[in-house]
């Protein structure tokens, strides 16, 4: 970048007024150095994801000023396919699909010859709006012109799906990709193995990986990185290592992303000592921790009960001049909480606001639940009431806490009162609630009352799993009504599996 760019991306980064923007950039000479600068911008923009530099909003009509936006408007530099790229990737970053759209129309407009990337990009924003139909609308488009979707557009289709939520969709179109005779490239692969891992379906990761392979598809190190996470969210460490040999067999460096995930594997199977072996190895191989390793650390520490040792490495990270985020303190508040350290946890909440961090209703959650598990009921209440006041409002995870902390110290009363409370806030019972809730009456055998809670869950449309199936079999007290419960159980999961 040359040192005009660079000046003038130091100015847009810092200046929030659009119309001082396009005054500095009228005031340069219209000639082809211009022209390379203000691209060279517009994209170390877009590879640091500052998509309000590129886009900024403005007035009352909300029009918008950016820089490809005074290369369209403006100057008198004919934009190319390049400059129209950007701003609709900039506009489905913002999730403002209607905007990259007449992006898109005024490049046709414009004459401008459309490339495979200007489809992906547009196909993409459509996704994460959840816009399926249009999305689809966009290979025909693609035929029309004369371009068959490639793995580039089905990538960014994938893509789209999963930052939108709609992951069986993004597994439907990856093999419809296949069905198209179009083969997947290495980030399509790592893209479903990511899919999975975050399902949870490590076995799934592993069978897609297998897959890659057999298709002569070379896997990199983020390919291995999202596999060894897979097993590490499920605590399988000894396959989060085997992986991460294997990537080291395949000639890859391992960075502080895998080294991460391996600790990860070993903080979640409960093995602290082990994650801190792997913190020790990164060290010694010159990969420099990060805040997500101290993270991690805090957290293989805390899941272990050893809360000091937590504290310990939160102490370090500080003294690194690592600045402990949200989530740090989290982990640590984690740690003395599983511990039941009110003190040292009231302690973290009010540091935190003194860092000017404010606590979100995760934090206020885990403070609720403390409170609870120690029967101070009133100080729950008193939370509870501070976060319907507050910034940051109770979900129906904090509901599920309240009502199953009540409904296991046989408060039924209030428990019911919070249960019927949930319409008028806008929350829906999830299984969990129901589930509480039934709990709550199968603790104290009330068989008959928890059919009848267990009849309200299936009116509501909401499917039991198999923690709801547990406390039912829990309340039964003869061989007659646990074969009822039984029955009525696999008669449910012989019509789900009918209705799928």
């Amino acid at each position: 970048m040359s040192p005009i760019a660079q000046q003038i991306l130091d100015f847009v980064q810092k200046e929030e007024r659009s119309n001082r923007i396009w005054g500095s950039l009228d005031s340069l000479s219209p000639n082809h150095t211009t022209w390379d600068d203000i691209i060279n911008v517009a994209v170390q923009l877009r590879l640091n994801k500052q998509w309000d530099a590129i886009v900024l909003f403005h007035d009352i009509e909300n029009s918008i000023d950016e820089i490809c936006g005074w290369i369209l408007y403006r100057s008198s530099f004919h934009p190319d396919v390049i400059c129209y790229n950007l701003l609709i990737d900039a506009y489905g970053q913002k999730s403002l699909y209607k905007k990259a759209e007449s992006t898109y129309l005024e490049l046709l407009e414009a004459r401008c010859v459309p490339t495979e990337d200007t489809y992906a990009l547009l196909l993409k924003a459509y996704c994460t709006s959840g816009l399926l139909e249009k999305a689809e609308a966009v290979f025909a488009e693609m035929r029309k012109y004369g371009f068959p979707p490639s793995a580039v557009v089905y990538n960014a289709y994938i893509d789209g799906l999963m930052k939108g939520g709609d992951t069986q969709k993004a597994v439907e179109i990856f093999e419809r990709m296949k069905r198209d005779r179009c083969q997947p490239s290495t980030a399509t692969y790592t893209m479903l193995i990511n899919l999975y891992g975050k399902a949870s379906k490590s076995y799934m990761a592993l069978k897609v990986f297998h897959e890659m392979r057999s298709q002569k598809c070379k896997p990199n190190i983020c390919t291995f990185t999202a596999l060894v996470n897979a097993f590490a969210r499920e605590g399988l460490c000894e396959k989060a290592e085997e992986i991460f040999e294997q990537l080291q067999e395949a000639g890859l460096e391992p960075d502080v992303y895998a080294y991460n995930a391996l600790m990860e594997a070993y903080s979640r199977a409960g093995f602290p000592y082990g994650a801190a072996e792997i913190f020790s190895l990164m060290q010694h191989m010159g990969c420099e921790p990060d805040r997500a390793s101290y993270n991690i650390m805090v957290d293989a520490y805390g899941r272990a009960g050893l809360h000091e040792d937590a504290q310990a490495v939160f102490e370090v990270m500080k003294r690194l001049g690592i600045t402990p985020t949200m989530k740090s303190h989290m982990l640590l508040l984690s740690a003395y909480s599983r511990a039941g350290k009110v003190a040292k946890c009231e302690e973290i909440v009010n540091q935190m606001h003194k860092s000017g961090i404010k606590p979100d209703t995760f934090v206020l959650n885990s403070m609720l639940n403390l409170y609870g598990r120690l029967g101070q009921f009133e100080k729950m209440e008193e939370v509870l009431t501070a976060m319907e006041k507050g910034p940051y409002p109770a979900d129906i995870s904090t509901y599920n806490i309240l009502i199953n902390i009540y409904g296991r110290a046989g408060f039924f009363a209030r428990m019911e009162e919070l249960f019927r409370s949930l319409p008028a806030r806008n929350l829906i019972p999830d299984v969990v609630t129901w589930t509480s809730r039934i709990g709550a009456y199968s603790r104290r055998k009330q068989y008959n009352r928890c059919l009848e809670v267990f009849e309200e869950m299936i009116d509501a449309g909401c499917y039991p799993d198999g923690g709801t199936a547990k406390v039912l079999l829990s309340a039964c007290s003869n061989g007659d009504q646990i074969q009822e419960v039984t029955t009525v159980i696999r008669t449910m999961h012989k019509d789900m599996r009918t209705s799928l």
